[in-house]
């Protein structure tokens, strides 16, 4: 009887021990991480995954925790794109590297589009770049719930400033370092350095670039305006953000899970879409307030960097990225 009343509490220890393991287990499947490479608490996009973290919470009713990560304090814009695509990141609200599918460059792709009608016709649910974009993610093992549209990004730069292709002569500007960055502004005639943007302050402070070539005027005003003196809305790409997840954590989730995950990130994609460019309007006016000179370049200053860019670097991209994409992007791209 004693021996019995042993190994009965023996076994006892171990379904607990078990069962405690389990409900671990249980609750760390539970706990979402999210992150973003760019965007501290407090910004735009910081705003909209903290806001895309609490809805999953409520609408799960606190079935699903997370856990809210912002620039820089996973690493760079590389190291939790990696984390992302090996699953250590949940979900993110990222600027997508290139370095898993080259065909990622495609929300990179110079001049695609002229006009925010057209851009956002094109990244909606629906549009001929998002459906592009579903089937790329998903290759690299990441679930695409959408974009999150920034607007047409431009140069900052100091000292000196260029409306056409002659006067960006000798003008350096930080690129960002994925493909065709660099290659799409040196065919607009600058010098390029490309950066990653954990150090875009420090290049601009000790004079390695004149400039910043890579973001909507929010990021160039927000962080660098005591640095630049100009910005010129050249227009060369449209600027969105990606809301994605780790496949696998998706997978790993139920049914009712996926759609609380999902319905939370169209909400946050639809918001954006409404604010993106009320947002871009709002940071030009405190640019200028800032003392940043604003140029939009004329409708035929544009065309020729356009005309530039798509001649140089598109059939650069027919080699990187497939020629059956980019048959689709001339089918479907603003006319010049």
């Amino acid at each position: 009887m004693k021996k019995h009343t042993l190994s009965s509490f023996k076994t006892l220890l171990v379904t607990a021990a078990t069962t405690a393991c389990l409900m671990s287990a249980s609750a760390q499947a539970l706990t979402l991480k999210l992150a973003t490479d760019s965007g501290t608490q407090g910004s735009p996009a910081g705003d909209a995954l903290k806001k895309w973290g609490e809805l999953i919470e409520q609408r799960s009713g606190g079935e699903i925790k997370t856990k809210v990560y912002y620039q820089n304090e996973l690493g760079g814009q590389q190291e939790v794109f990696d984390l992302h695509v090996a699953g250590d990141v949940d979900v993110m609200l990222n600027w997508p590297m290139t370095s898993y599918d080259k065909r990622i460059g495609v929300i990179y792709t110079p001049y695609m589009t002229l006009s925010w009608d057209e851009a956002l016709n094109a990244y909606s649910p629906g549009g001929w770049v998002n459906n592009m974009l579903g089937g790329i993610y998903q290759d690299i093992g990441l679930k695409f719930f959408g974009p999150w549209p920034e607007g047409f990004n431009g140069v900052g730069s100091r000292g000196k400033y260029a409306l056409n292709i002659a006067d960006a002569e000798g003008l350096k500007v930080r690129t960002m370092t994925v493909f065709p960055a660099p290659q799409t502004m040196q065919a607009l005639g600058y010098q390029t350095a490309a950066i990653d943007w954990g150090e875009v302050y420090t290049a601009l402070q000790t004079g390695v670039v004149d400039g910043e070539a890579g973001n909507v005027i929010y990021w160039d005003y927000e962080y660098f305006r005591d640095s630049l003196d100009y910005y010129v809305q050249t227009k060369h790409f449209f600027m969105t953000g990606i809301l994605s997840m780790n496949l696998d954590s998706w997978n790993g989730m139920s049914e009712e899970e996926q759609k609380v995950v999902s319905e939370a990130a169209l909400e946050i994609m639809n918001d954006q879409f409404k604010a993106a460019k009320e947002q871009d309007d709002h940071y030009i006016a405190e640019a200028h307030k800032a003392g940043m000179e604003y140029f939009e370049p004329s409708d035929e200053q544009i065309r020729e960097f356009a005309k530039a860019a798509r001649e140089k670097v598109w059939p650069l991209m027919d080699q990187e990225i497939g020629s059956e994409i980019m048959e689709t992007i001339r089918a479907n791209a603003t006319p010049l």
